[in-house]
C-alpha cells in the first residue's frame, strides 16, 4: 500500500478539483471550462479503475 501504487488516480483527481472550482466560479467560460475537466477527470479515471 505505497503511495507510489496510487500514484495514477493523483492526476484525474486533481482534474476533477481544479474543474470544481472552476465551474463554481460565476462566470460562463470557466463554468464550461470547470465541467469539461471534470468530465476528462472522470473519463480518466474510470479509464483506470
Amino acid at each position: 500500500m505505497a503511495l507510489s501504487d496510487h500514484a495514477e488516480e493523483v492526476e484525474p483527481t486533481i482534474l476533477i478539483g481544479v474543474g470544481f472550482l472552476l465551474f463554481v466560479f460565476p462566470e460562463p467560460a470557466t463554468s464550461t471550462l470547470g465541467i469539461g475537466l471534470m468530465l476528462l477527470g472522470i473519463v480518466w479515471w474510470i479509464q483506470w479503475a
